[in-house]
């Protein structure tokens, strides 16, 4: 049996998300042969407090402090502070890190969270025993180089636009790989019956329907919806919450005027990915990966400064979705997609189904599960 470590931290959706979907693609792929287990680092009560206390933080940094995030963003694209990050973590995390080495003794590490990689490197060194490491990216277009690091075997990024940023940070062409970004193993799948889905789901079938995915950090998602829901466009609205008990209660309170569906959290996103013909969120790299590795278009109501910059600018630029910076806009974007026969949706669908990766997770998990039998 092989045993393949997925390191992964809790700042925003995409880490942990992206870790569950190689772990899900190596179970699925290689079953009892592989043990796949999804550690967070930061969970250790030895990391340091504030380690942990940045993580249950980071949503109201974003949505409150936006520019202060952004600015900090930018600050760790120097190479003088981005050295002192790694130089820092690698300090405060060294032990924690070296024992779940030490305890767990993986065949390979898979990283999808930067800043893990120089530690793993000075325990490699110390224990003297070299562990295949793989880092896997999680925004499609504007990522900090600090995912570039020289202790990776290999560095998994998602698009050529990223490919280019870790050449030109030194990483040696034969060590970067394109895959896209893991997303559930299921959307690799064959295409369901979207009516038949629908129906079981419970939802009202012969209706666009469009899935509006939110968290504490969609800010916008509320006003879009309340736009949408005084429209008059024959669609429905399949709204999830992520957990944000707020959020959800002010959806279920609402009155609503065209059909709607409100769910909280929901642990079958993939079949709801699949049931629905659209997507509103904000421009997460996961959400995003996995709207296009449906075929999905999408109209994007926020933007986190900084790193999902890079993954709206991917989807405008691609023709498959639109950026909505206001409630008009969103109302326009869906206009367009439903008028003249959907013209419009059916172009940018195509587009996304283009630019859609679904096997990405059964590709990340091939590689890690030849790093860990010895081949190249």
């Amino acid at each position: 049996m092989k045993h393949i470590l997925i390191l992964m931290a809790d700042f925003g959706y995409g880490h942990h998300s992206a870790a569950n979907a190689v772990a899900q693609a190596l179970q699925e792929t290689y079953g009892q042969e592989c043990q796949a287990e999804v550690v967070n680092p930061l969970d250790d009560p030895r990391a340091p407090a504030f380690l942990r206390e940045e993580e249950q933080a980071y949503d109201r940094l974003v949505r409150e402090l936006p520019d202060l995030y952004s600015l900090g963003y930018k600050v760790s694209e120097s190479r003088v502070a981005g050295s002192l990050l790694k130089t820092t973590f690698t300090l405060m995390l060294f032990n924690v890190l070296r024992e779940i080495v030490c305890q767990r003794r993986p065949d390979a590490i898979v990283c999808t969270y930067p800043f893990f990689q120089g530690m793993l490197e000075a325990v490699c060194v110390l224990e003297r025993r070299h562990i295949p490491l793989l880092t896997v990216v999680t925004d499609l277009a504007t990522v900090s180089h600090l995912w570039f690091h020289p202790a990776a075997d290999l560095c998994l990024v998602p698009t050529q636009a990223v490919y280019d940023l870790a050449i030109q940070a030194g990483l040696p062409p034969a060590r970067v790989r394109i895959t896209g970004i893991p997303v559930r193993p299921e959307l690799a799948r064959a295409e369901p019956d979207k009516a038949a889905l629908r129906s079981r789901l419970g939802w009202r079938g012969g209706l666009f329907t469009v899935l509006a995915i939110g968290s504490k950090r969609v800010e916008h998602l509320y006003d879009s919806l309340r736009a949408l829901n005084h429209s008059g466009f024959p669609l429905q609205l399949v709204v999830v919450s992520g957990g944000d008990a707020e959020q959800y209660r002010r959806f279920q309170d609402t009155q609503w005027h065209v059909p709607a569906q409100v769910y909280d959290f929901v642990s079958e996103m993939g079949s709801f990915l699949r049931a629905s013909y659209g997507v509103l969120s904000k421009a997460g790299g996961l959400t995003v990966s996995e709207a296009l590795a449906c075929g999905l278009p999408l109209i994007l109501v926020d933007v986190i400064p900084g790193q999902e910059t890079g993954n709206a600018d991917y989807v405008v630029a691609g023709g498959a979705g639109e950026l909505a910076r206001d409630a008009l806009q969103v109302l326009e974007a869906m206009s367009h997609w439903l008028e003249n026969d959907r013209a419009r949706y059916q172009q940018q669908a195509q587009n996304a189904r283009r630019l859609g990766r679904p096997r990405a997770a059964l590709e990340v998990a091939e590689l890690a599960w030849a790093a860990a039998s010895g081949k190249k």
